[in-house]
């Protein structure tokens, strides 16, 4: 049965917005983990918009869950990332113009990059997962290149409008699921995913962990972080009956 990790990026982008100590992403972190959270997922951005160094270095030190670093390819964050030795690393693609990721690694295009900083965390004992769309070619690029996971970008299944649309993403996550197992990845999936539409999505088996910030940040304004998390934990669980 799929588990949860909880994205506290934007309890740091609230702390930002005033540059001040509150509300503090660790003791968020720590609410996520009492909850139930397998694990806690930060990315620290370049422009540290939200997420900062010691951010990071804190949830690790507190916290007894997985700490998925995601990151971009950048040489400043692979040092980061090897000093630190995080639970996983998850390599996405980043812009400084963009409001939240905007579609996935192009694995195929930068294969020989990733396949680098792949090299290198497996050096340092990091396992690697590269956060894609959910095509054929960019499930090979990813295992090619030595990842040992992926994680399915679900936007254009949030971000569908018809029941048709909706079929459609749900069989190409499914297409990718598949593609992942046969090459012996670990499979993820996150990006949009609300308490509204993580039914279908939790039904797909063998997905490992969903990777869910912005609607569970949202819901802790009105019911606090701890009990937004076990909601969601909880939907997980009644849809993931495989």
């Amino acid at each position: 049965m799929a588990q949860l990790n909880v994205n506290i990026d934007h309890v740091a982008t609230i702390r930002q917005a005033r540059m001040v100590d509150e509300p503090d992403p660790v003791w968020a972190a720590v609410e996520c983990q009492l909850a139930g959270a397998n694990g806690i997922t930060m990315h620290l951005r370049e422009d540290r918009r939200h997420i900062q160094d010691r951010d990071v270095q804190l949830v690790q030190q507190t916290t007894g869950v997985i700490l998925n670093l995601e990151m971009a390819m950048a040489e400043p964050m692979v040092r980061f990332a090897v000093k630190l030795k995080p639970d996983q690393v998850t390599l996405v693609p980043e812009k400084r113009q963009e409001l939240t990721t905007e579609g996935g690694l192009d694995c195929v295009k930068n294969k020989r990059r990733l396949t680098a900083v792949t090299e290198r965390m497996r050096r340092a004992g990091i396992p690697v997962s590269a956060f894609i769309v959910p095509q054929v070619d960019q499930v090979t690029a990813a295992s090619d290149a030595g990842c040992e996971a992926v994680e399915l970008h679900t936007g254009a299944y949030a971000n569908a409008r018809s029941q048709r649309q909706i079929a459609q993403c749900l069989r190409q996550l499914e297409k990718a699921r598949d593609l992942g197992w046969d090459s012996g990845l670990i499979v993820h999936a996150g990006h949009g995913l609300n308490y509204r539409n993580i039914g279908p999505v939790a039904q797909i088996e063998g997905l490992a962990d969903f990777n869910i910030g912005h609607s569970i940040v949202a819901r802790s304004i009105f019911v606090g972080i701890r009990q937004a998390t076990r909601e969601m934990i909880d939907l997980i669980d009644k849809f993931g009956q495989w």
